[in-house]
């Protein structure tokens, strides 16, 4: 699965450098280049970020006093996301950007360091939190294993030790409440120092937005401490490791958390089915932007209903303009989990 996703990436990064080499020839000299210093002060800070949760965060604590930009479109799909020259362009006049920083954002780093002496300040959310690798669990479906079977049989032991060295960080760091908390506090202490005409109101709006999420967290601890079930089953990929590591849940998923598949062996299916039914689950989960369709076929052969989890690395147009935040989605996962870990007597 690695090596598929890093071909998709590999072409993904000529795309970026093709954009940056387009930006550099229709900038000149890039973020040096005929700026004024005086209006360049009179602007408000500029903070891109690639996806919903950071943005979210820098919105939040911003208040509307800076310029908040997410790359990634509402209702795009993070794996499908591919920059354009205004993307890179938003980057390079960016005052502070924001990414995951994961494998997933291996192409930025390519684009940070052309700029040189002109890139923004960088967060990486990432570097903020202890990081886990992603699990693959029991009856997973993992095309890793498959591929990682054949190049054992082609190239032997050579093969298999670069690759078991290959591991990357679940990115999917801000599905645990106490993690987007250290966050949003790194985020909120770059933008009082870059920005510190404004220190005092985005310290304020950082606490309050901070104290919301403490809450979640509470909120969270309360329904999962006293549940009578403690494990999910996600007939898709999943992507909140975090959250269950956080919270004491067991859990079982058709595909680890960035895997390229969508659809599960025949193997995987029966095991997921057999663990509902034997469990007495009433919740088959998947997640946004998913067709759900392998989540309703367990849902219809285990009689458990299915729902929808929010992973809130991104959301829909009518979301986004209706000012969903992750604490109102986080929210909605609240009731979810309610559903799933208290089943009906």
């Amino acid at each position: 699965m690695q090596k598929i996703m890093k071909r998709k990436k590999s072409g993904k990064l000529k795309i970026c450098l093709a954009a940056v080499l387009c930006v550099l020839i229709l900038t000149g000299c890039g973020r040096a280049s005929g700026r004024d210093p005086q209006a360049e002060a009179a602007q408000p800070l500029r903070i891109v970020a690639t996806i919903f949760p950071p943005f979210d965060m820098a919105r939040g604590i911003s208040g509307g006093q800076a310029q908040v930009r997410m790359l990634l479109r509402p209702g795009e799909e993070v794996h499908s996301y591919e920059p354009t020259p205004q993307d890179i362009l938003a980057i390079q006049d960016a005052d502070l950007f924001l990414c995951v920083g994961g494998e997933n954002d291996v192409w930025l780093e390519g684009i940070l360091e052309s700029m040189g002496e002109n890139a923004p300040e960088v967060i990486r959310l990432l570097d903020l939190v202890e990081t886990v690798t992603e699990e693959e669990k029991e009856g997973m479906t993992s095309r890793e294993h498959h591929h990682h079977d054949e190049e054992e049989h082609e190239h032997g032991d050579e093969e298999k030790h670069e690759e078991e060295h290959d591991e990357e960080p679940d990115e999917h760091v801000w599905t645990s409440p106490s993690n987007t908390i250290r966050m949003t506090e790194a985020i909120a202490h770059r933008m009082e120092t870059l920005d510190p005409e404004n220190a005092a109101v985005y310290r304020e709006n950082a606490a309050s937005y901070i104290r919301e999420i403490e809450q979640l967290r509470d909120d969270f601890g309360t329904l999962v401490r006293n549940a009578p079930c403690r494990t999910l089953v996600f007939g898709d990929r999943f992507p909140i490791r975090y959250f269950v590591e956080e919270f004491g849940l067991d859990y079982y998923a058709a595909f680890p958390g960035c895997a390229e598949d969508t659809e599960p062996s025949a193997a995987t299916m029966v095991y997921l089915i057999e663990t509902v039914k034997r469990e007495k689950l009433p919740v088959i989960f998947s997640i946004e932007f998913s067709n759900g369709a392998i989540a309703d076929a367990i849902a219809e052969a285990s009689g458990a209903a299915r729902l929808t989890w929010q992973t809130c690395h991104n959301v829909t147009l009518d979301q986004f303009e209706a000012g969903e935040t992750y604490a109102s989605l986080m929210r909605q996962n609240l009731a979810a989990l309610k559903a799933a870990l208290y089943p009906e007597n």
